[in-house]
C-alpha cells in the first residue's frame, strides 16, 4: 500500500486535486501559457503528450512511486500547474516533492509557495514522514532558490544523474528537510505569504 492516499489540499485560493485524464485540456493550456515544453531543464509536456504525461502520472500512482496533483484555482477551477509527491519509501516515512511547474502568468506568485506549504503540512503532519527531499537540474538556478526559500538544506550533487530531454545528461542537486524542522520552515512559509498578501 502506498504511503499517500488519494487527498485534495486546499489553501488562499490554490486547490490541489488528484490529477486525472479529465486535466488534459487544462494541463495543456497551462503549458501553453509560455511554451513550458521548450525549457530544457524540466519535464513540462508538449501539448500533443499531454495525455501519455497524466496516463504516466497515474501508472507511477498504481504502482505506489508517484503521486501527482493538478495545482488549480479553488475559485475559477483554472489549472494552473502540476505536482507531485514521488519517490516514495513507506519504509522509511520519505517522500519527495517534484514534477513541478506552472503556467508562466503564475510564476513567481503565492501559488507555488502556497502549494508547498500544503504538501509539506500534508507530508509531515498528516503522513508522519520523517524526511521531505527535492531534486532538481544544476542549471536550474530558480528552481534551486526556490526549494532553499522554504527552508530545505542541500545535501548534495549526484553527478551524470539523469537525462535531459534534449538528450544531455544532468547532474541533479539533492535537498531534503526533517520533520523537526518543518515547524520553522512553515512559520516562515506563512510570514511570506502574508507579507504577499500585504503586497500583492
Amino acid at each position: 500500500m502506498s504511503l499517500v492516499a488519494p487527498v485534495t489540499l486546499r489553501e488562499r485560493g490554490v486547490r490541489l486535486e488528484p490529477l486525472a485524464l479529465a486535466h488534459e485540456a487544462g494541463l495543456r493550456a497551462a503549458a501553453a501559457d509560455g511554451e513550458l515544453w521548450k525549457l530544457r531543464i524540466t519535464s513540462v509536456p508538449e501539448p500533443e503528450a499531454t495525455r501519455a504525461y497524466i496516463e504516466s502520472a497515474l501508472a507511477m500512482r498504481e504502482q505506489g512511486h508517484r503521486f501527482a496533483f493538478a495545482v488549480v484555482n479553488d475559485a475559477t477551477g483554472q489549472v494552473l500547474g502540476s505536482t507531485s509527491y514521488h519517490d516514495i519509501v513507506p519504509a522509511v516515512k520519505r517522500v519527495e516533492i517534484g514534477y513541478t511547474w506552472y503556467a508562466k502568468s503564475v510564476q513567481r506568485s503565492h501559488v507555488n509557495t502556497t502549494a508547498k506549504l500544503l504538501m509539506m503540512g500534508h507530508a509531515f503532519d498528516t503522513l508522519g514522514c520523517h524526511v521531505v527531499g527535492w531534486r532538481t537540474d544544476n542549471f536550474n538556478f530558480a528552481s534551486q532558490r526556490a526549494i532553499e526559500r522554504l527552508g530545505a538544506r542541500k545535501d548534495g550533487v549526484l553527478r551524470g544523474h539523469a537525462l535531459r530531454r534534449d538528450g544531455t545528461i544532468r547532474d541533479t542537486v539533492m535537498y531534503s528537510m526533517r520533520s523537526g524542522e518543518w515547524p520553522e520552515a512553515k512559520a516562515q512559509l506563512l510570514y511570506l505569504l502574508e507579507q504577499h498578501a500585504q503586497n500583492p
